[in-house]
């Protein structure tokens, strides 16, 4: 399983409080370093400065959606890279399809086992290192 020395940052985008917090307290016992935003358009600013290792972005947020973040963060140079796993709630038929054209790397619907998540996190940071783009 994951690495208790982890020094990776994951940048959280999720508007409900529960799932927020347990997600982060997922990430904060095996030592991720965690941004959190509840709203999209602060989420992307945040990956814009940070440049987080990996974005875990809720797809229902107020506002603007986790899908059209997903695309923004595609379209900017500077973030394009930064895996995006969807992780979200009430899982419609076509729900993972139009997450991944949006360009999620990986879609989990909630609720979600601990260890699914991790794995998925632990893959698709592993990745990105493989591939050079940190």
């Amino acid at each position: 399983m994951t690495d208790k020395t982890t020094s990776a940052t994951v940048l959280v985008i999720e508007d409900n409080p529960l799932n927020m917090e347990l997600v982060c307290d997922i990430l904060d016992s095996y030592n991720y370093r965690v941004l959190r935003s509840e709203r999209a358009e602060p989420g992307i600013s945040l990956a814009q400065e940070h440049l987080p290792d990996l974005v875990i972005m809720d797809i229902s947020l107020p506002g603007m959606d986790g899908l059209t973040a997903t695309r923004l963060l595609r379209s900017d140079p500077n973030t394009r890279n930064i895996p995006v796993l969807a992780l979200t709630a009430g899982a419609m038929r076509g729900d993972e399809r139009r997450a991944l054209a949006a360009g999620c790397d990986s879609y989990i619907s909630k609720p979600f086992e601990i260890d699914v998540l991790l794995r998925e996190i632990e893959r698709l940071l592993s990745n990105r290192l493989r591939e050079g783009t940190s």
